[in-house]
């Protein structure tokens, strides 16, 4: 319970339709606590024209009036049970909701690191099969405890008043069965944790098969892999068996202990009957009383099942809730950004390999600049883009943008300057459209069109059959590398940052291609500033300035003429590409 206090705010928030609903349930056990007694009043009717103590006449109107009661008060009784449902259910379907809103949001701002030490999988399960577990304890186990709790308050006294002997003896098991409750439901919360691990394992698998599904067939995995869902399918099967184990224990017992209240019922109270202490109605009355609460006492290892599912459940929740983002808005002032960024002194460590991407480097780009970026693989050029639009804080050193340290300007101001293009485009499974649109959600078809034309993508668009209405598979499968990169160019020239960050986005197209979108690019991005992560020295050909990097280093930097002159490893990248292109 401890976790699931994290609810309580929710329970406050609809706090009103929580008390009606309540008041609702104890309305509608009142009145179905009435149908016993006036089954009591039916037979001391019977036994009284048995004695002829009362005529046939009499009888049979008392009887009638009786009957009415009970048909009444069931129908009435039936009326705020399903009121009871209404509100209290309903208010478990916001809460549901509003926790799933709660974890998306968080996701949201938790950094990137997050996303690396956690499979996609297990996160998707938490927000889903986890919280709707925490759902059945917030709508389900709240009515029903409630209804249990309502008719124990009631009818145990009632039945002590009446019949105190009687009583005794007929509540006589559920101390036992309380006992066999709380050990039973100890191992129910052991078990529960790890099914609810086992399925977010389950699930990370399955998404990570489908999403590479183009790997499995090329390389003919199709049967391994089938072997290794069979193995996690009988894991699983072993878990839910071994909690399913335990929760049958539950309903026998109940019904065992119920059985044995009947005949305590039944024995102790025809006991009293013949020695005249009791109307032969209270018998009835009491048998009534014991089924009416076989549900209740019933429900408590149910509702005990899905308390302890619900805390195991909340407890995964609450874990990544804890996290603590570490990119934080120091600043409520949005800022206006115009272009200017400088590098002094920055270094910076990734913290899930350690590896240290960038060391002591210092650089300015002036508001407006086109900046290429070079050098081998893993030299830290992608990571400069990352810390530009703070995906990461430096380790080391300071970055200012407009002469004002990054930290202290406002995030959002921050990133809706920035349009980015990563190396590995990423498409959303929507129409071309829309997924260019994505940049500026009220974007022209024309604004659209222009900008595709500018990332040379508009002729391969037109040839598909729906053209800008074709819907894109999961991650853009539909299209090939190079077009994804220069859907997701357009994408962001449609936004019209102040600055743009392209890693290494020409890399699937023709040199040819390249250089008409290299072209389109500085005309689009004039007066803005623009850096180009490549390979190709071609990309940097026309830029205000050359960045080279290597092991994390600046090793070289000027324009593409200066560098070209001096040697170095610009100057043997640009003989190496140009000796390449001319065989």
């Amino acid at each position: 319970m401890k976790e699931l206090k994290h609810l309580n705010k929710y329970f406050r928030k609809y706090w009103f339709k929580l008390l009606i609903g309540i008041l609702i349930t104890i309305i509608a056990r009142i009145f179905s606590l009435v149908l016993p007694s006036y089954v009591n009043k039916s037979f001391e009717v019977i036994d009284n024209l048995v004695k002829e103590n009362i005529n046939k006449t009499e009888a049979t109107d008392l009887l009638t009036l009786y009957i009415f009661i009970i048909i009444g008060t069931a129908i009435l009784s039936g009326i705020f049970t399903f009121l009871m449902r209404q509100t209290i259910i309903n208010v478990s379907r916001y809460i549901e909701y509003d926790l799933k809103n709660e974890i998306f949001d968080h996701y949201q701002y938790l950094n990137l690191d997050f996303y690396k030490k956690n499979r996609t999988g297990d996160l998707m399960n938490r927000i889903s099969e986890d919280v709707g577990q925490v759902r059945m304890y917030a709508g389900p186990a709240v009515m029903y405890g409630i209804n249990a709790l309502t008719l124990f308050g009631c009818l145990i006294p009632l039945m002590f008043i009446k019949a105190p002997t009687l009583a005794l003896y007929t509540v006589l098991p559920f101390p036992i069965l309380s006992f066999l409750i709380y050990k039973i439901s100890k191992i129910i919360h052991k078990r529960s944790t790890k099914v609810q691990e086992f399925l977010s394992k389950l699930s990370t698998f399955t998404q990570e098969s489908f999403s590479g599904i183009s790997v499995i067939k090329a390389y003919g995995l199709e049967p391994q892999t089938h072997e290794e869902v069979i193995l996690l399918a009988n894991e699983g099967k072993d878990k839910s068996m071994d909690l399913a184990k335990v929760n049958a224990w539950f309903f026998p017992l109940m019904v065992l202990l119920i059985g044995v209240s009947n005949l305590f019922v039944i024995y102790i109270g025809g006991k009293q009957y013949i020695a005249g202490e009791i109307g032969f109605g209270l018998i009835a009355e009491f048998i009534l009383y014991v089924n009416m609460l076989t549900w209740p006492v019933a429900i408590v290892g149910w509702l005990t099942s899905i308390v302890q599912r619900a805390g195991a459940s909340q407890t995964r929740i609450n874990e990544f809730l804890k996290e603590e983002p570490k990119i934080k808005n120091e600043s409520a002032v949005e800022n206006i950004i115009n272009g200017k960024i400088e590098f002094k002194n920055v270094s910076f460590t990734y913290d899930d390999t350690n590896i240290n991407a960038l060391k002591n480097i210092s650089f300015t780009i002036n508001k407006g600049d086109t900046v290429a970026i070079l050098g081998k693989t893993g030299s830290g050029k992608s990571t400069i883009l990352d810390l530009i639009a703070r995906l990461y804080d430096v380790t080391d050193g300071e970055i200012l943008i407009d002469d004002i340290p990054i930290k202290k300007l406002n995030l959002k101001s921050l990133r809706q300057t920035v349009g980015a293009v990563p190396q590995d485009a990423f498409l959303f499974s929507d129409s071309i459209k829309e997924n260019i649109k994505f940049g500026k959600k009220d974007a022209t078809d024309e604004e659209v069109i222009k900008v595709a034309k500018n990332a040379v993508v508009h002729e391969n668009i037109m040839g598909f059959s729906k053209k800008y209405d074709t819907v894109l598979g999961e991650r853009g499968i539909t299209l090939s590398g190079g077009q994804k990169q220069r859907v997701s160019i357009a994408r962001a020239l449609l936004k019209d940052p102040k600055i743009y960050l392209f890693d290494d986005c020409l890399s699937a197209v023709d040199t040819e291609t390249e250089e008409e979108i290299l072209n389109n690019l500085e005309q689009a991005s004039s007066n803005r500033t623009t850096l180009i992560v490549s390979h190709r020295v071609s990309s940097a050909k026309n830029a205000d300035k050359v960045l080279v990097l290597d092991e994390g280093k600046l090793l070289q930097e000027g324009t593409h003429d200066k560098l070209n002159t001096s040697e170095g490893y610009y100057k043997e990248l640009y003989l190496t590409q140009l000796s390449d292109k001319e065989n």
